[in-house]
C-alpha cells in the first residue's frame, strides 16, 4: 500500500515529535476525534478512551457505525479502504473539522501505519464487522456477524516500537486535552482510565445518570 510510506518514512511529520508522548498522543486524538464526530453530529452520547495495559489504546463510542460496504473503484470494503488510504475518511464519515483535536486530516490511516497492530470492532445497520491489521496490512480481511443489539464503534491500536522510542501515553496530559474538549459538546459522556497499573485511573467528563 504506497500511500502509508510516507507516514512510516516520515512519522513526526504527520503525528509530531516522537520522543516525548506528543505523537502518542495526536494518534490517539486523531481517534478519538471521529468518535468525538460522531457525538458532534447526535449519534452518539458515550466515548470511552482507556490506556491498556499492554500499551495499547482502545477507544470506543455508541454511535452509527463505520462504512462497510464495496468500495467499487478498488474493490475493497470501505471500511479497508479508510484504514489504508490517507485523507480516505473525510469522503465517508462527514465533515473532518468539526474537532479540532485531531491531526491534519491525514486520517486513521496514519494511525494503522504507525502501529504495530491495529484492531477495529464496529456495528452497522445492526450487523458487527471486524478487520485487523500489522503495520497497515491487513491481516485479517474484513468479516461481518449475525445481527447484534449493540451500536458503534471500537478501535485498539498499539504503536509501533520500532518508531516510538517508548510506548507510554500521557494520562495527564491527555486528560487536560479532554477537559478543553468536553465543553464543546456537553451532552456527550467521556471517560479517560488508565489501566498500566494497579492504581487504577479514571477521568469522567459530561457524566449524568442517562449515561451511568
Amino acid at each position: 500500500m504506497i500511500s502509508l510510506d510516507a507516514p512510516r518514512k516520515r512519522p513526526g511529520m504527520y503525528v509530531g515529535p516522537l520522543d516525548d508522548g506528543t505523537g502518542l498522543s495526536n494518534m490517539a486524538f486523531e481517534v478519538i476525534g471521529n468518535a468525538f464526530n460522531e457525538g458532534l453530529s447526535g449519534r452518539a452520547d458515550a466515548v470511552d478512551v482507556c490506556l491498556n495495559a499492554d500499551g495499547s489504546c482502545t477507544v470506543r463510542d455508541n454511535g452509527r457505525g463505520m462504512p462497510v460496504d464495496m468500495h467499487k473503484p478498488t474493490g475493497r470494503s470501505k471500511l479497508e479502504f479508510i484504514l489504508t488510504e490517507l485523507h480516505a475518511a473525510g469522503n465517508f464519515t462527514g465533515p473532518r473539522n468539526d474537532f479540532p483535536g485531531r491531526l491534519y486530516g491525514v486520517g486513521l490511516a496514519v494511525v494503522n501505519a504507525l502501529s504495530d497492530r491495529l484492531a477495529l470492532r464496529t456495528v452497522r445497520d445492526g450487523h458487527e464487522y471486524a478487520i485487523a491489521f500489522r503495520c497497515g496490512e491487513v491481516v485479517a480481511p474484513m468479516t461481518g456477524s449475525a445481527p447484534t443489539d449493540a451500536r458503534g464503534t471500537e478501535l485498539t491500536f498499539l504503536p509501533s516500537a520500532a518508531i516510538f522510542p517508548a510506548i507510554a501515553f500521557d494520562f495527564e496530559g491527555m486528560a487536560e486535552r479532554l477537559k478543553v474538549l468536553a465543553p464543546l459538546n456537553a451532552r456527550l459522556a467521556l471517560t479517560l482510565t488508565d489501566e498500566r497499573s494497579p492504581e487504577r485511573r479514571e477521568l469522567r467528563l459530561n457524566q449524568s445518570d442517562s449515561h451511568d
